[in-house]
């Protein structure tokens, strides 16, 4: 359901928006990175909300080192570590895109970005054939998109549309600045076919939950509502995928193009379960990028909200709760 407009509120908020980004526009870049690590610190401090979702994220994802944080001194201490490094990440992360138009240009920007393996990656971004960009809430997703117009590359990328007007259209701005364009991801489907049959370059987020509709598959372990339209897109119009991550690999504004998988479509055109089998596939690519760097992605959001629907039914006939995930121990992070 719609969120019900406030006019005022979502003009104060984007002012305020433009604010922060002026000044932190204008002060030195040092300035800007000490405030980043201060947001962070603050930032985990008060939201304790979401130091629970990362808490128990994590100690379903993983076992081995947090299964046993709640009587264990030293994984419970570890763990906090972990969702600590988290919040920084992100902060830092907010600060970097703001100077990001500052700071990297066509003369410089290999100073700032390594590509992983661009025998392959480049001739499939420049080529006439349509790509699709496979990627998570993990490092810098924005960069790659923004690096690929500042060189001359043209792309598409679908993203959700803000409730704040004001901060779309502001957002909008900076991500359309060098050449991407954004489609939306409800109400421009026949603009990313479009895209696709012209041989456009195409990038999503892949990692998000679907809902009950989607397809569930295992992502750390447990199985995770998935949407069905990037495997159907790459199937029906045989597009090459190319499953990528963006993670910092030093300070501020450095980060490395991984490569992590392709996957040519039509190697499951004949299977029933292709759109299933395709979704596995680059999901179990995407935990492999994320597992390299895990303290870089967004364990603060329920990525496993919903739960297969078989497992709900199971659950309603034993008068169990609706939620079919294992559940962590309460751990306060």
């Amino acid at each position: 359901m719609a969120k019900a407009p406030k006019p005022l509120t979502d003009y104060l908020v984007y002012v305020a928006v433009r604010t922060l980004v002026a000044v932190i526009q204008a002060v030195p870049h040092d300035w800007a990175y000490s405030f980043a690590r201060t947001l962070g610190f603050i930032v985990h401090l008060v939201d304790k909300r979401h130091r629970k979702v990362a808490a128990e994220n994590l100690t379903l994802a993983f076992p081995e080192l947090y299964g046993k944080a709640q009587t264990d001194p030293d994984q419970r201490k570890a763990l906090e570590a972990h969702i600590r490094g988290v919040y920084n990440h992100f902060c830092l992360l907010l600060v970097e895109m703001i100077l990001l138009p500052r700071i990297i240009r066509p003369e410089n920007w290999r100073k700032h970005l390594v590509i992983d393996r661009p025998d392959t990656l480049i001739p499939l971004l420049v080529g006439e054939k349509p790509v699709l960009l496979i990627t998570s809430h993990h490092g810098n997703w924005e960069m790659g998109g923004y690096l690929m117009g500042l060189v001359g590359i043209p792309s598409f990328a679908i993203a959700r549309v803000l409730d704040n007007p004001y901060l779309e259209n502001f957002l909008l701005g900076f991500r359309e600045r060098t050449g991407q364009k954004i489609l939306a991801k409800k109400g421009e489907f026949e603009m990313i076919e479009e895209v696709l049959a012209q041989g456009g370059k195409l990038a999503t987020l892949a990692d998000q939950d679907a809902g009950p509709k989607g397809v569930f598959v295992d992502f750390f372990g447990r199985p995770a509502s998935t949407h069905k339209a990037v495997a159907f897109l790459a199937l029906e119009y045989k597009v090459p995928m190319l499953v990528i991550g963006t993670p910092r690999i030093g300070g501020p504004l450095e980060y490395r193009i991984e490569v992590e998988d392709i996957i040519h479509p039509e190697e499951y055109s004949d299977r029933p379960d292709a759109c299933k089998a395709v979704t596995e596939r680059f999901t179990r690519a995407l935990e492999r990028i994320i597992r390299r760097h895990p303290e870089q992605y967004l364990w603060l959001h329920r990525r496993w909200k919903h739960a297969p629907p078989t497992r709900k039914k199971a659950n309603r006939e034993k008068g169990q709760t609706e939620t079919a995930l294992p559940q962590a121990p309460p751990i306060e992070a």
